[in-house]
């Protein structure tokens, strides 16, 4: 990434794509393909299919850079097209939705990850640990997939893309206040689902 345009804004970087400057278009894929790439992959599960939908939303990029708006932020915009890449392939292709251990738990934002909640005392034996870990990632699938799709939507985008909550509510068309509810329902479901392991845990201190 050259110097000068290293810390331009994103937006900055769309206004000089959109005057023809096609380095500015290369910034703007090194800076967020791989948060982009990360949060469609939490979603649909799939390398390879991750890929090409990340792809897609790039080529989106350039076909529709004449649409984007100068005082609109950048991560809504492309944020926006990768999740509805997603909804029309899920919708598509059937697909549910997975979680990983790598997603936040807990009431608030910044609090320890689902993978963190796994007791790190040792179980009686290696064994017992895979075992206790496979029924963890278990629970926190069919947690993650009971939820309204409005949470699930929203916990992928605040945890998996950190888009803020502001711009999730721009992008989903609801109030703010609506958008912080249904994360944190979507964060006590969860913690629910680790609840057995977290008393465990205790009562190995």
């Amino acid at each position: 990434m050259s110097s000068d345009l290293a810390d331009v804004s994103d937006e900055t970087l769309m206004m000089r794509f959109q005057g023809g400057d096609r380095s500015a278009f290369g910034v703007l894929v090194r800076r967020h393909k791989t948060p982009i790439y990360n949060f469609i992959l939490r979603q649909v599960r799939h390398q390879n299919t991750a890929e090409d939908l990340c792809q897609d939303v790039f080529v989106k990029v350039v076909h529709n850079a004449a649409t984007f708006k100068h005082e609109a932020r950048f991560t809504t915009w492309v944020y926006s097209i990768a999740r509805n890449l997603c909804i029309d392939h899920l919708r598509k292709m059937s697909l549910r939705r997975h979680p990983s251990l790598d997603q936040a738990s807990g009431r608030s934002d910044d609090g320890p990850t689902l993978g963190e909640r796994i007791p790190n005392q040792h179980p009686s034996s290696a064994a017992d640990r895979q075992a206790m870990s496979t029924d963890i990632g278990e629970r926190i699938v069919r947690a993650v997939e009971a939820l309204p799709p409005e949470q699930r939507e929203v916990f992928l985008l605040r945890q998996t893309a950190k888009v803020p909550f502001k711009e999730i509510a721009k992008m989903t068309g609801v109030p703010e206040n609506t958008v912080k509810s249904r994360m944190r329902y979507a964060l006590e479901r969860l913690q629910e689902a680790l609840s057995e392991y977290e008393d465990y845990a205790r009562a190995l201190r």
